[in-house]
């Protein structure tokens, strides 16, 4: 399958040498860019990407920080000089990383994890469940019980567990907010990469700092809204 990428590389030479490989290797470049307030800007313009090829070191932005960023979540591939940024890059939960400079046989294994990763989502088209109530497990001793979405305002992922808030905080079975959000599609919203939002639980929002949003929940929780997930929520609540 052909694969929309976006590029972000600030050194000309190894931007255009990585676009070439993608070329050759059967992607479409949809975009070429330089920094990272670049890619948080045309991303935000919704237009359709499958993957993201982010310089770790760029001007304004690191890859790093942009990934912190994103309206949404998207397959990420690291490209960096230097080995030791490929243990932070996983960490970033990466797809892969590459290694300047870039080889065709190298970003072949690439494309084709971002391949398969991207068939899986196909099947799993979260657009393809039906409406209505949900419930979703949470632990509890040594086993689950079930809560209903309506009565939760957001997940968060901390201490290397997805945690729902709904009246109080409550350990669910997704061990990565990736897993949740596969699970819960549509019913949720990114706030940033370590935030889900139920929209029908926001009762208020105001203007943050540097483009973020301050979004009060049912129940009095504030949160942060990320800039780059800002144009994607104002949207879903009808404000832009």
């Amino acid at each position: 399958m052909s694969l929309r990428v976006l590029v972000a590389e600030d050194e000309p030479f190894n931007r255009k040498r990585l676009t070439r490989l993608l070329r050759e290797a059967g992607c479409e470049v949809v975009a070429e860019l330089e920094d990272g307030p670049a890619v948080l800007d045309w991303l935000a313009r919704g237009e359709a990407v499958d993957a993201l090829f982010l310089d770790i070191q760029m001007p304004g932005l690191t890859g790093l920080d942009v990934v912190a960023d994103l309206p949404r979540p998207f397959p990420v591939v690291f490209v960096t000089a230097y080995a030791e940024h490929a243990v932070r890059a996983f960490e970033q939960a990466a797809t892969d990383y590459l290694l300047k400079p870039a080889t065709a046989e190298r970003l072949a294994t690439t494309l084709q994890r971002l391949r398969a990763r991207a068939e899986v989502g196909t099947s799993r088209d979260p657009s393809a469940r039906p409406a209505g109530p949900f419930r979703f497990p949470v632990k509890a001793g040594e086993g689950v019980v079930l809560v209903d979405l309506a009565r939760t305002t957001h997940f968060v992922f901390e201490e290397d567990a997805v945690w729902a808030f709904a009246g109080e905080r409550l350990r669910t079975t997704w061990k990565t907010l990736a897993e949740a959000e596969a699970v819960l599609g549509s019913r949720v919203v990114r706030g940033h990469r370590h935030l889900l939002l139920r929209p029908e639980a926001i009762v208020g929002v105001r203007a943050g700092d540097s483009g973020r949003l301050r979004v009060r929940l049912s129940g009095g929780a504030e949160v942060e809204v990320s800039r780059g997930a800002a144009p994607a929520l104002k949207a879903r609540l009808g404000l832009s």
